[in-house]
């Protein structure tokens, strides 16, 4: 097998996109204290140059942009070159936009589009073919629970992970019968740089009580109610340990509880919509 690792001396060969920072950042090292292996992949990775340091070969520091295919491909094909395979791949990158969806700009909601999806589907374009070959592999999409619900001023956000967790459905039932599994990770509030790099859209005062209304509130949530990014990736990983992990996995429980709560509105609306529904079919 090419690269410096094998399935005997090494057993996981991990990708990590947004991984300067927060989940991804925990994620990169909690897998390099295990004895794995990592490809850390960001715009910028000065962040991790003391890791580099720590870990030596096993690190992998990739500068590279996930909103440009080709930037991605050839960090994949740096990370095989150095490793031989890869067996987690962690759509992590990402980043949030707070705004009525009105007051956001067309120019604001492509880019959070750009990177949160078209993002991830560069990251799944270019990996894709190596876990095919191998008939193996587990992918992590970094969903959130507005993956599964929204609020207001989180409307534009939430539409990007809910894209998401539509195309990774589909992909979960496309690749299980090659081996690979998928598995929509699904934090609530976490205690990263996420919140500070919002992106903002100019105010409607229209829209004051009810967009502006949850951001005060979300800025006066204590730090309890906010998740450690350390236990959320200790989290991902018992997923990516396990032979049946889960296609969902919520992770903090103020977000599962938002999560059922939504969910069970829509179970709701279906029961309570019956007639009209089934009307249809005469």
């Amino acid at each position: 097998m090419n690269g410096i690792f094998d399935q005997q001396a090494h057993p996981r060969t991990w990708l990590i996109t947004g991984a300067t920072s927060g989940i991804g950042r925990e994620l990169a090292l909690q897998a390099l204290e295990s004895g794995d292996a990592v490809a850390a992949l960001a715009r910028d990775t000065a962040p991790l140059d003391e890791l580099a340091g720590a870990h030596g070969e096993r690190l992998l520091l990739l500068q590279a942009d996930v909103r440009k295919e080709e930037a991605v491909r050839e960090a994949v094909e740096r990370t095989l070159a150095r490793f031989g395979r890869i067996d987690v791949v962690a759509n992590n990158a990402g980043y949030g936009l707070f705004a009525a969806v009105e007051e956001a700009s067309d120019t604001q909601v492509r880019a959070v589009f750009d990177t949160n999806v078209f993002g991830a589907l560069n990251v799944l374009r270019a990996t894709l073919p190596v876990l095919r070959a191998q008939r193996s592999g587990h992918i992590l999409q970094g969903s959130s629970v507005y993956g599964q619900s929204a609020h207001p001023g989180v409307g534009l956000l939430a539409a990007t992970k809910h894209a998401l967790e539509g195309l990774s459905e589909a992909l979960a039932a496309e690749v299980a019968p090659l081996g690979i599994k998928v598995t929509l990770i699904q934090p609530g509030l976490t205690a990263t740089p996420f919140l500070a790099n919002l992106d903002v859209a100019p105010a409607l005062p229209d829209y004051d009580p009810t967009v502006r209304e949850v951001h005060q509130g979300i800025a006066e949530l204590p730090a309890s109610a906010f998740s450690p990014a350390a236990r959320i990736a200790a989290g991902i990983r018992t997923a990516v340990d396990s032979p049946n992990p889960p296609l969902r996995l919520a992770l903090g429980a103020s977000g599962a509880t938002g999560m059922r709560a939504a969910l069970e509105a829509r179970i709701a609306d279906l029961d309570g919509w019956k007639r009209v529904t089934d009307a249809v079919d005469g």
